[in-house]
This record gives C-alpha cells, sequence and structure tokens, in this order.
C-alpha cells in the first residue's frame, strides 16, 4: 500500500540511482512535463506511482526471497528504463 496518490508521478534527478534526488507530485495537465516545483529541482518524469506499484509487486512475488531496497529500486529503474 501506497502512502501517495496512485495517480501521482515520481520524478527524479538523472542520472536515475538509488541515490537520486526524487519527489512525487501530481503532473500538470496529465503530461510528463515535470510541474514548476520538479522543474526547479532539476527533476525529470520518471514513472507514475500506479505502474511503480503494478512493476515492484509483481516483482517482489516472483522472487523466493524479499528482495532488498536497493535491489528493488535497480528493478524499478531498469523497468522505467527499458519497459516503461
Amino acid at each position: 500500500m501506497s502512502d501517495f496518490d496512485e495517480e501521482d508521478t515520481i520524478y527524479v534527478s538523472e542520472p536515475w540511482t538509488e541515490d537520486s534526488d526524487a519527489m512525487v507530485a501530481t503532473a500538470p495537465d496529465d503530461t510528463m512535463v515535470p510541474p514548476k516545483a520538479a522543474a526547479k529541482a532539476g527533476l525529470t518524469y520518471f514513472i507514475e506511482i500506479f505502474i511503480a506499484i503494478e512493476v515492484t509487486e509483481g516483482w517482489i512475488g516472483s522472487q523466493k526471497e524479499k528482495p532488498s531496497l536497493s535491489a528493488i529500486c535497480d528493478r524499478l529503474i531498469y523497468y522505467a528504463i527499458n519497459d516503461a
């Protein structure tokens, strides 16, 4: 369960790593253009919350052991780069 609205979007500084600055915000007018606060912080579109939840829950469910937060982050970055 997420503490964020599933319709919100994650914005992250590039290059995307687990140490990148990030922000969750509502995308203006359903576009990938970051809101002013994200743009001012140098953050770019990463992925919508609902997609991040689906990807991580599905991947975690397929693992024999619960992955570390670092591994989950790496998997989400891989998805955002290669499959989104």
